[in-house]
């Protein structure tokens, strides 16, 4: 198929607030942010149905899908991948796993000056951050410490200086962040953000960077806190600890 027949779906539900695309070789044809926040199971595909419609597109013609894997809402997360996994199973689309932490890397870059240095922060709760870091030169940014678990503070220390920071995260973290000295960007930043996940699917697209539909799974970084729980209350082989 001709890159001009490109058909891309765009999902991004790793965040309060989710949001799908259309988009072709040429850039984003249309976008939709779903209505509510979190509940994005009951909200994406029908969402995706009425852009369908409207651009008078066929299901079976979407050629790929770029899902924004995480880390993240693990509901949301798991919506999004759902989705991915079943149109690349039912219809043959490509389908570009999307690092949600280069997603909201662009963001900065709508800043007003862009920062040279990046750090995005998302609450992994009990006191810990997800978090990565990025340098932003010539309009693009370069990871320097990818996606992991971490105490905001540990983190946030190995960062070298001037940073500046954006994710949901902040609020849940404020005080370390602001004991760092790190400038807190704009919370209009703090999302990611549909366009964004074209930009970056696009680019791993073509490179060749697809991941077969199979194998497609969001990055956690740690357990889902339901399974935690489990674990605490029944030990690792599953019997009740007392």
């Amino acid at each position: 198929m001709a890159t001009t027949d490109r058909r891309i779906l765009v999902i991004e539900t790793s965040s309060r607030r989710g949001a799908a695309a259309l988009a072709d070789e040429r850039g984003m044809v249309v976008a939709e942010n779903l209505p509510g926040t979190v509940r994005h199971a009951g909200e994406l595909l029908p969402a995706i149905d009425r852009m369908l419609k409207e651009q008078g597109w066929r299901p079976d013609t979407l050629t790929e899908v770029f899902v924004s894997i995480g880390p993240g809402s693990f509901t949301g997360l798991r919506v999004g991948v759902t989705v991915a996994r079943t149109l690349a199973w039912s219809l043959g689309a490509r389908v570009v796993a999307v690092p949600t932490v280069d997603v909201l890397a662009l963001n900065a870059l709508r800043a007003d000056p862009p920062p040279t240095r990046l750090a995005v922060v998302l609450d992994a709760k009990q006191s810990r951050v997800f978090a990565a870091a990025f340098d932003l030169r010539g309009g693009r940014c370069h990871k320097t410490i990818d996606a992991h678990m971490v105490e905001p503070r540990v983190f946030l220390s190995r960062c070298p200086g001037p940073l500046a920071v954006l994710g949901e995260g902040i609020p849940y973290h404020r005080q370390a962040i602001d004991e760092s000295g790190a400038q807190v960007l704009p919370e209009e930043l703090w999302c990611p953000r549909p366009e964004h996940v074209y930009l970056v699917g696009k680019g791993m697209a073509d490179a060749g960077q697809f991941t077969p539909g199979g194998d497609l799974l969001p990055l956690y970084i740690r357990r889902p806190e339901a399974e935690e729980k489990w674990e605490k209350l029944h030990g690792p082989g599953g019997r009740r600890v007392t």
